[in-house]
C-alpha cells in the first residue's frame, strides 16, 4: 500500500509541476488556457475559479497530464479572441511555453536539493569498508577504516597547491566514483586512518572499466560498496542459523577460522563464501567478544541459490550502523549546490542515454513505471529525506526526457520552432503527421524496453 501511495503522490506532483510550468508561462504570454488536467480519462475532480477561463481537472488515470490552450489548429476561434490563441503567438512565446514544462521539473529538483542542503541531511561518513577482493580498490591499497578526505583527477596530485575536492560523506564519494567511471576518468582518493591524519593518495584506474551498466555491479568492480561498520551481530532471526549457533545480538566478531574480520563488509563476504562446490554450507569457527569475554562458537550457515550462484546466510543482521555526519550548507552555497547537483544529474542522464543509443551502455539501464514505483515505496519507507531525493531524481529525469528531440515530446516541438527560426517557415502538416507517427513508434519502443527491464528486475 505504501508503494502505491508513494508512487501516485510522486507521479501526480511531478506531472502537476510540469503542466503548471506550461500553464503559468502561457498565461504570462497572454494565451487563453481552456483546461489544466492532471491525469487522463474520466474526471474525478473539476473546478473553475470565478472569472477564469481555465477548467482545472484531475483525471482518473494519473499517467500524464495536459494543458489545452485556445488554438486555431484544434477548433475554430472567434475573431475577437484570435490574439489569445497559441498558434498566433510570436515564435519566442510559443517556444517559452513549450520549454516551461521541463524547466519547471528541473527547477523543482533545484529547490529540493537546495532545501535539503539548508536543513541538513544525515549521511554516512566517508570511511571505507573492506574492499571487494581483486577489485580496483583492493589493488590500489585501500583498507577497511580508511577515511577519504578529498578526491582529485589523476595527474592532479602532483600539481602545485592542488588539494582536490573535499569529500563530505560516503554518498558524496559514490557520486564522484559514478561520474568518473562513466566518463572514463581515473580518480585519486586522498585517504588517512584518522580525520586529522596525513592524507595519502590512492589511484583508482576507473578508465580501465567497461562501464555498460551503472548499478551495484559497477561498485563491486570498483571495490567500494558500503561505508565502514563494526563487525557486530545485529538482530538474530528466530529459527535461523545464527540462533542455532548461539549467537546473540551485540556479539562482536573478531576472527573467522583464524583470520581477522576487520568490519561488517568483510564479515558479510566471509559468510556469503561459506559454501562448498556442491552447494553445501561450510561450518565456520567464529571468535567473538560478548560482554567483555572472548568466546568461540561454530556457525553453520544455510546455503541458498541466487541468480544461479550459491551463497550462505546466517539469518541475522550483520554490521553496526555506520557513523553518520550532518551535511548542511548556507543559503547561497546551498542553492548553488542545488543548481550544480541538478546540472550534474541532468548531464549524467543525457550521457547515459547517448551511450545507450550508440551501444556503449546496456539498454537494461532503462527503467519503467514498475521500477519507479518500487523505488518510491522503498524511499518513502526510509523517511522524508530519502523520498525527497527520489522526487528530485525523477523530476530531473522527467525534465530531461521531455527535452529529447522526439516529435511527441516538448523537445520535438522545440525542434520544430528551431526549424521555423532558421528557415522562416513552419513545418508542413504532412511532415508534422509523419514525424508524429515516427515519434510515437520510438517512444512506444522505449516504453516496451523499460517495461521488460522492470519485469526482469522484479522476476530476478
Amino acid at each position: 500500500m505504501l508503494t502505491v501511495f508513494a508512487f501516485i503522490v510522486a507521479l501526480g506532483l511531478l506531472i502537476a509541476i510540469h503542466e503548471y510550468g506550461h500553464y503559468r508561462v502561457a498565461v504570462a504570454c497572454g494565451v487563453k488556457v481552456l483546461r489544466f488536467s492532471v491525469g487522463f480519462g474520466k474526471p474525478i475532480l473539476r473546478w473553475q475559479r470565478p472569472g477564469s477561463p481555465t477548467e482545472f481537472v484531475v483525471g482518473a488515470l494519473p499517467l500524464g497530464g495536459y494543458v489545452r490552450m485556445l488554438d486555431e489548429r484544434e477548433a475554430p476561434v472567434d475573431a475577437a479572441e484570435r490574439h489569445l490563441a497559441f498558434n498566433t503567438q510570436p515564435l519566442r512565446s510559443r517556444a517559452a511555453i513549450v520549454a516551461a514544462g521541463p524547466a519547471a521539473n528541473l527547477l523543482l529538483a533545484v529547490l529540493i536539493y537546495a532545501g535539503l542542503n539548508w536543513t541538513g541531511v544525515e549521511e554516512p561518513q566517508p570511511v571505507l569498508s573492506t574492499p571487494v577482493a581483486s577489485s580496483l580498490a583492493e589493488r590500489a591499497g585501500l583498507r577497511a577504516g580508511d577515511r577519504v578526505l578529498r578526491t582529485s583527477q589523476a595527474g592532479a596530485e602532483a600539481g602545485p597547491g592542488d588539494e582536490g575536492e573535499p569529500v563530505v560523506s560516503f554518498e558524496d564519494l559514490r557520486w564522484r566514483l559514478t561520474q568518473s567511471a562513466l566518463d572514463g576518468r581515473d580518480l585519486v582518493l586522498w585517504v588517512a586512518a584518522q580525520p586529522d591524519g596525513v592524507a595519502q593518495p590512492r589511484l583508482l584506474p576507473l578508465s580501465t572499466l567497461d562501464v555498460r551498466e551503472a548499478d551495484a555491479s559497477l561498485f563491486r568492480r570498483i571495490g567500494i560498496t558500503s561505508p565502514y561498520t563494526a563487525p557486530r551481530v545485529g538482530q538474530v532471526l528466530d529459527g535461523g542459523a545464527a540462533q542455532a549457533a548461539g549467537l546473540r545480538e551485540g556479539d562482536l566478531v573478531q576472527r573467522i577460522d583464524g583470520l581477522d574480520v576487520r568490519d561488517g563488509q568483510a564479515l558479510r563476504e566471509r559468510i556469503r563464501a561459506a559454501v562448498g562446490p556442491a552447494g553445501q554450507a561450510v561450518t565456520q569457527r567464529w571468535e567473538i567478544e560478548r560482554e567483555g569475554r572472548s568466546l568461540s562458537v561454530e556457525v553453520t550457515p544455510r546455503a541458498e541459490q541466487r541468480d544461479g550462484q550459491w551463497i550462505a546466510r546466517v539469518e541475522a543482521y550483520v554490521g553496526d550502523a555506520p557513523a553518520m555526519t550532518t551535511v548542511r550548507h548556507g543559503p547561497i552555497d546551498g542553492m548553488w549546490r542545488g543548481v550544480v547537483k541538478t546540472w550534474e544529474v541532468s548531464w549524467l542522464t543525457l550521457k547515459m542515454m547517448g551511450r545507450m543509443l550508440i551501444g556503449e551502455a546496456s539498454l537494461s539501464n532503462l527503467s519503467g513505471p514498475l521500477t519507479i514505483a518500487d523505488y518510491a515505496g522503498k524511499s518513502a519507507s526510509l523517511g522524508i529525506t530519502s523520498y525527497l531525493l527520489f522526487l528530485a531524481l525523477i523530476s530531473v529525469s522527467l525534465g530531461v526526457l521531455n527535452l529529447l528531440p522526439l516529435p511527441v515530446l516538448d523537445g520535438g516541438h522545440l525542434m520544430y520552432y528551431l526549424w521555423e527560426a532558421l528557415t522562416g517557415r513552419s513545418v508542413s502538416e504532412v511532415w508534422l503527421e509523419r514525424l508524429q507517427r515516427g515519434g510515437v513508434v520510438v517512444l512506444m519502443a522505449l516504453m516496451s524496453v523499460a517495461l521488460f527491464n522492470d519485469i526482469a528486475r522484479l522476476a530476478g
